[in-house]
């Protein structure tokens, strides 16, 4: 298989190449009045402006570009839900390293050529399936590009090939270790390692996926915008996100001022690219919310290693002046065993003020006393972790929407 150098390049060689060929970015640059003679080294990355989701869709669809149209190989699209989405484009170069980045995350998480790898993300203008498509490819295993959804088939695809890997949302996941669990089917699988990314998800959901699909459960991360999946992932001692440093380099700032925050402190991650040609970053704001962990990881691996995702800045809600992210709730109902990982969050305005009504449902059946037991139960346990009292109200088992891609638990209310 053709490989391509995976050592990136340098800062500076980045700044010059967008200064060059990027009208836009070279834009920015002389707006804060820096230019490629002044990055002089890693050190001096904070004196570079942002790039944001909004440059990007300013630009649509293609006015971010760092080289020649004739050069592109594919176009790829983030799975924005208002307006017009922000492209992204790939040339030939870009794919290969792209597939390497996955397929190196892929041999991180244990994966290997022996392996059975299940894509079960949607193909198509989304990153996710082909992202890991190709870079299973790239470890030459075995690959099932099942997409999404048709869950009964992919449960016998799972079973008549013996599939050993699982890609796909942790939503999506859940979803079938429930279907593995109401069939008592787990020991005619042969399943040993899940890889699940594109929306964020807790420690709860990790132990509910492990349980129901008797597999070690790997947190992948990666957004269109910087490249797709494969930008970093947990190995099997799970104590953080490793990121490929030949090719991202990460940093952690405050949200609202935009400074650089010291190794361990929380903050948003902004990720810069190095070696990508058709459309580089420099200093992301991806608007997800990490810290850089210290030390070395349990493997022994060095290098950048952030912690899980907790949630979005885009996605938080701010409920009678608290901020509260849905991954914080979906931690609280995790620890309530009679519950499934099943939720939905309803917002709803009054006298000026955000008000939270949390959606679950109850794990199994219930008399009507009981599931007034488990409704305490819960509210109380969601205003211990969240801080403020939110509505709390249990569905029947099998009563709330199951997800065959990203989950969308956010609505609002009259």
């Amino acid at each position: 298989m053709y490989r391509v150098e995976t050592s990136g390049e340098s800062l500076q060689g980045l700044v010059r190449r967008m200064w060059e060929k990027a009208p836009a970015y070279r834009a920015k640059m002389e707006e804060t009045g820096v230019f490629p003679d002044d990055i002089k080294d890693p050190g001096d990355l904070s004196l570079l402006p942002f790039t944001t989701k909004d440059d990007l869709r300013d630009g649509y669809p293609l006015g971010m570009l760092a080289c020649d149209p004739k050069d592109l190989m594919r176009i790829h699209a983030s799975s924005g839900t208002t307006g017009k989405p922000t492209v992204v484009a790939y040339t030939k170069r870009d794919l290969i390293l792209w597939s390497q980045a996955m397929g190196d995350c892929l041999r991180i998480a244990g994966v290997g050529a022996e392996d059975i790898v299940q894509v079960a993300y949607g193909y198509g203008l989304f990153t996710g399936g082909l992202g890991l498509h190709y870079g299973a490819e790239d470890l030459e295993a075995t690959v099932i590009p099942a997409s999404g959804g048709f869950s009964e088939r992919q449960l016998m695809l799972m079973e008549d090939l013996g599939s050993t890997v699982l890609a796909c949302t942790p939503s999506y996941g859940l979803k079938l270790g429930e279907m593995i669990r109401a069939m008592d089917d787990r020991d005619r699988l042969n399943l040993r390692v899940g890889i699940f990314g594109a929306e964020p998800w807790s420690e709860e959901m990790r132990i509910r996926l492990e349980d129901d699909l008797g597999i070690t459960a790997l947190d992948i991360y990666g957004l269109s915008e910087v490249m797709g999946p494969g930008v970093g992932i947990e190995c099997p001692a799970q104590s953080g996100l490793h990121i490929d440093d030949r090719l991202f380099l990460a940093e952690v700032i405050d949200p609202d001022t935009g400074r650089q925050l010291p190794e361990g402190e929380e903050g948003e991650l902004v990720i810069t690219t190095l070696g990508k040609e058709a459309m580089p970053v420099v200093r992301y704001r991806t608007r997800d919310i990490t810290r850089v962990l210290p030390g070395t990881c349990g493997c022994g691996r060095k290098g950048t290693r952030i912690e899980r995702i907790r949630g979005r800045t885009d996605d938080m809600l701010i409920i009678r002046g608290v901020n509260v992210f849905p991954s914080q709730v979906e931690v609280a109902l995790g620890r309530v065993e009679e519950l499934s990982m099943h939720y939905m969050l309803e917002v709803s305005e009054r006298g000026g003020m955000n008000e939270l009504t949390v959606v679950s449902e109850a794990a199994e059946p219930l008399s009507g006393e009981a599931m007034a037991q488990l409704t305490r139960k819960t509210s109380h346990q969601l205003l211990s972790l969240l801080g403020v009292r939110v509505g709390c109200r249990l569905e029947r088992p099998g009563t709330l929407e199951r997800w065959d891609g990203k989950a969308k638990r956010v609505r609002r209310v009259a």
